[in-house]
C-alpha cells in the first residue's frame, strides 16, 4: 500500500483565496481575557474580498473575545480528516445588527448561493439577533497535507504492517 507523503505548498493570495473557498469548516481561534486561546469549531464563508465570514450570536465567546482583542486565527479543514488544510491569521471584528444583515446576505450566498426568499432570511436573522465576525487575513501558511516526510518514503521502506 502506497504511503501518503505529507506536504507544504506556499501559496499567494489568490490561490489562498479559492482552497478557503472550496472548503466550508474550521476551527476559529479568538483569545480570552487571561491570553489563554478559545476555539470553536464553525461553518465559514469566503466574501468578495477575501475575508473570513463566521454567522455567531453576540454573545458567543468568539464574538466577546474579538470585541476586545481583535486578533484571531482560524485552521481551514477539508471534508475529511486528511484533506488539505491551512492556517490563517488577522484581524476580526463583529458586525452586529443592523449592519449585520447584508453581510449575513453575502455570508449565505458565498456559502450557499441564492436564497429563495431574502425578505424570509432578513427576517430571520433579525429575529435570531445575529451577528458576523469578519476575519482579514493578514498571514497564512501553506496548505498542507499529512503523511510522511517524503524523506521516510522509499519504495523499499515497509508499509505500517511490515510488508
Amino acid at each position: 500500500m502506497a504511503r501518503n507523503i505529507a506536504t507544504n505548498t506556499r501559496v499567494e493570495f489568490p490561490e489562498l483565496t479559492n482552497f478557503l473557498r472550496g472548503n466550508r469548516h474550521a476551527v476559529f481561534l479568538t483569545y480570552r481575557r487571561s491570553g489563554e486561546p478559545q476555539m470553536s469549531p464553525v461553518v465559514f464563508a469566503v466574501d468578495s474580498q477575501g475575508r473570513i465570514l463566521v454567522s455567531t450570536y453576540p454573545d458567543r465567546a468568539k464574538a466577546v473575545n474579538v470585541r476586545r482583542d481583535a486578533r484571531a486565527a482560524a485552521c481551514i479543514l477539508g471534508a475529511d480528516f486528511d484533506d488539505a488544510w491551512v492556517q490563517v491569521s488577522g484581524r476580526a471584528e463583529v458586525i452586529d445588527l443592523p449592519e449585520s444583515v447584508d453581510v449575513l446576505v453575502d455570508y449565505y450566498r458565498a456559502a450557499a448561493g441564492e436564497h429563495p426568499d431574502w425578505d424570509e432570511y432578513r427576517s430571520a436573522m433579525l429575529t435570531q439577533g445575529k451577528s458576523v465576525i469578519r476575519l482579514t487575513i493578514e498571514t497564512w501558511g501553506p496548505v498542507a497535507t499529512g503523511g510522511f516526510p517524503a524523506h521516510l518514503v522509499s519504495s523499499s521502506t515497509p508499509d505500517a504492517q511490515g510488508k
